[in-house]
């Protein structure tokens, strides 16, 4: 019975943190971001102004977030304040492009999953194996 506890696998929250960050980091910056970069002209034809301050901007202020905001993240460098721009384009991403859907035809469930691991990153911080926690900061 001891067996399915897992008490033999070390506990460690910070080593939790290193891995959801990197996970989410990577893969937002590499599926999403890298993409965005890489095919600015033709997504920006089609993407949709959702919150009033035109296409492109909002473009430019996603590929920011999911780039540049991934790769801080993956580094654990100023954390929270990467969350919060990535928090804000995967609710807009969730509520007002995917209209709320968690199932069906144009679901937004991958933006709601990635929005509450941003989410968790912001309200526990980077942890110890961040450049964070080196600079005085978790």
């Amino acid at each position: 019975m001891k067996f399915l506890q897992l008490n033999f696998i070390p506990r460690s929250t910070d080593l939790g943190l290193l891995v959801l960050r990197v996970w989410l980091g990577l893969s937002m910056g590499v599926l999403h971001g890298l993409v965005k970069a890489k095919n600015f002209d033709g997504i920006l034809s089609q993407f949709k102004s959702m919150i009033g301050l035109g296409a492109k901007p909002e473009l430019m202020l996603a590929l920011f977030a999911e780039l540049v905001c991934s790769v801080l993240l993956v580094l654990g460098l100023f954390t929270r304040v990467a969350a919060v721009f990535l928090i804000v384009t995967m609710a807009v991403a969730f509520f007002l492009a995917h209209g709320a859907a968690l199932s069906g035809a144009g679901s937004g469930e991958l933006a709601f999953i990635y929005l509450a691991g941003f989410v968790t990153l912001f309200f526990t911080g980077a942890g110890k194996f961040s450049v964070d926690s080196k600079l005085g900061g978790r």
